[in-house]
């Protein structure tokens, strides 16, 4: 099955994250598919940027995104 998931990047306690279509089998870090936008908590507000294009594509397709990836969606305007 195929997942729209975070990908964790940065430094110890300086964390940013990557949406990215991956594999359910695979590791949280691990191999991609394809990169689809970021998520930086650590801004105030919080920066979320989706290519839309790409997730409506995926989503399309049968990726299933997480719950924490369909709220960002929702943020930006995807679902």
């Amino acid at each position: 099955m195929v997942k729209i998931r975070l990908r964790r990047m940065g430094a110890k306690k300086n964390a940013y994250y990557r949406i990215v279509v991956a594999d359910s089998r695979s590791p949280r870090d691990g191999r991609c598919i394809e990169e689809i936008g970021s998520y930086d908590p650590l801004t105030n507000p919080a920066t979320v940027n989706v290519d839309v294009e790409k997730a409506q594509t995926w989503i399309k397709n049968g990726a299933q995104p997480t719950d924490t990836v369909r709220g960002l969606l929702k943020k930006a305007g995807v679902l």
